[in-house]
């Protein structure tokens, strides 16, 4: 199976500079995982992405430039509506949080990665992130692996309240939502290709 161009860019072509703007486009597979986890002051709780919803090619534009790849137009989609926390009351309160019916979608749009020299497996990805309305920059260290499709595996903890969402409070006040949360992912991307 061919390997993703920007995996053999990784790789391969990082010791050169390129004007030139490579382009491919990847899939999500179906074992990928998107989880967001949370914590009150009395449990904690898990919300996971049906990733199925991730079933569309997804456009990498890139170049190599200064041993980083420079993305593109590269963006991650997430409807707030496919998460699942577990129950029908906590993601009725997960997608308020979210403000979902008035911003329905996440944005994850790849912004840069470098590699670190001294591990070819990790490199630092440059992030900006669209919630409710509001984009945060953010540097995630990602790990990378994999033979026949690239594995992207790593975590971005952030605020919810710096963008400007409100966790919720239940039971009269005594069952608090934290305000910070960690986004786990293990994606397994494979090039597409419209000859199968």
């Amino acid at each position: 199976m061919k390997k993703m161009l920007f995996y053999i860019f990784i790789f391969v072509t990082m010791a050169f500079t390129s004007s030139k703007t490579e382009t491919t486009s990847v899939i999500i597979a179906p074992s990928s995982k998107i989880v967001i986890k949370g914590k009150t002051n009395v449990n904690s709780f898990d919300c996971q992405y049906n990733v199925l919803n991730l079933k569309e090619p997804i456009p990498v534009n890139f170049k190599v430039y200064n041993n980083k790849l420079i993305f593109k137009n590269t963006i991650l989609v997430l409807e707030s509506s496919a998460f699942d926390c577990g129950g029908p009351g906590i993601n009725t309160d997960f997608k308020k949080i979210l403000q979902s019916k008035t911003y329905p979608q996440i944005f994850i749009t790849l912004q840069e990665i470098s590699i670190d020299p001294k591990n070819k497996s990790l490199v630092n990805a440059q992030i900006n992130l669209e919630i409710a309305g509001i984009t945060k920059p953010y540097s995630v260290p990602v790990k990378l692996d994999g033979e026949d499709a690239l594995i992207i595996e790593g975590v971005l903890s952030l605020n919810i309240r710096d963008f400007n969402l409100h966790p919720p409070k239940k039971a009269l006040g005594l069952i608090v939502v934290k305000d910070t949360i960690d986004i786990s992912f293990y994606l397994k991307a494979q090039e597409y290709s419209k000859v199968h």
